[in-house]
């Protein structure tokens, strides 16, 4: 499949080794309505402006990409078209293949999960209000939500609900739960390939704050280093203390990636 993204390069004179890269997983938008330059702009800018490399992937079925959408849990699709892109930003001219993180909003935070355990490439990653719990716990929500209410009319612009049924008939998790750990991230964390920045809002009504939670305890438990911020009253896309949780999240990278050491 040919797939499409958006490149932002620096300004400025380049590192001797390239700039560092961010790899940018964004997260759910319906893909008929997915523009390449639209959402996220402040997202984008702000490790633009920090010395990064950037580069955001439309994955399959969305902007001009080739190919089916699909869903982040159901289908590994989305997180081979990541590795992919990173893979062709790392042999890009002006950038250091050595120093790559990826970052991760909702969706896209799940694929960077599923990316940090599959590959030893990225040297660390960010989440923002990631769906990023193990995948017993995600189904069960998803089975719940959609339990007592009226079997909703297909909607062919939706992809996130593509899994529906197939989920409902696998709903019996413990009958299955072989098959649900071999694909689990949360089977691999000690193969992560780096730390983990974790960010949340307590008013998120689209991803549960407990998520970020288990995945930050099960970090810990795996002998993983990770950080969890917590933003009171804050919504899905931290829209409050974004400039906070944004200053934290180029201070990572600029640690972990960078290499740089932190001012006192």
């Amino acid at each position: 499949l040919k797939i499409y993204a958006l490149l932002t390069v620096p300004r400025g004179e380049k590192p001797a080794t390239g700039w560092p890269v961010v790899i940018f997983n964004h997260g759910y938008i319906p893909p008929t309505q997915y523009r390449t330059t639209e959402r996220y702009i402040a997202y984008t800018d702000a490790f633009s402006r920090n010395g990064y490399i950037l580069l955001r992937p439309d994955y399959r079925g969305h902007g001009f990409s080739e190919g089916t959408p699909t869903n982040s849990f159901a289908s590994p699709a989305y997180t081979v078209d990541v590795l992919n892109a990173m893979a062709s930003v790392m042999a890009y001219p002006d950038a250091d293949p050595d120093r790559v993180g990826m970052w991760g909003h909702s969706m896209g935070g799940s694929i960077t999960l599923q990316a940090m355990v599959v590959t030893d490439t990225i040297k660390a990653g960010v989440i923002w209000a990631g769906v990023t719990a193990p995948y017993p716990m995600i189904i069960q929500r998803w089975v719940e939500r959609w339990a007592d209410r009226p079997t909703p009319t297909p909607n062919p612009d939706d992809t996130a609900n593509d899994w529906n049924d197939e989920i409902f008939r696998l709903d019996a998790v413990e009958e299955n739960r072989a098959f649900w750990e071999a694909i689990d991230p949360f089977s691999y964390l000690d193969e992560m390939s780096g730390p983990v920045q974790i960010h949340h809002g307590t008013a998120d009504d689209s991803v549960p704050v407990e998520y970020s939670e288990i995945l930050h305890a099960s970090l810990g438990e795996a002998g993983q280093v990770s950080e969890l911020f917590i933003y009171p009253n804050d919504n899905h896309n931290i829209s409050s203390s974004f400039g906070a949780a944004m200053q934290r999240s180029v201070a990572f990278f600029d640690l972990h990636v960078k290499g740089l050491t932190p001012a006192p």
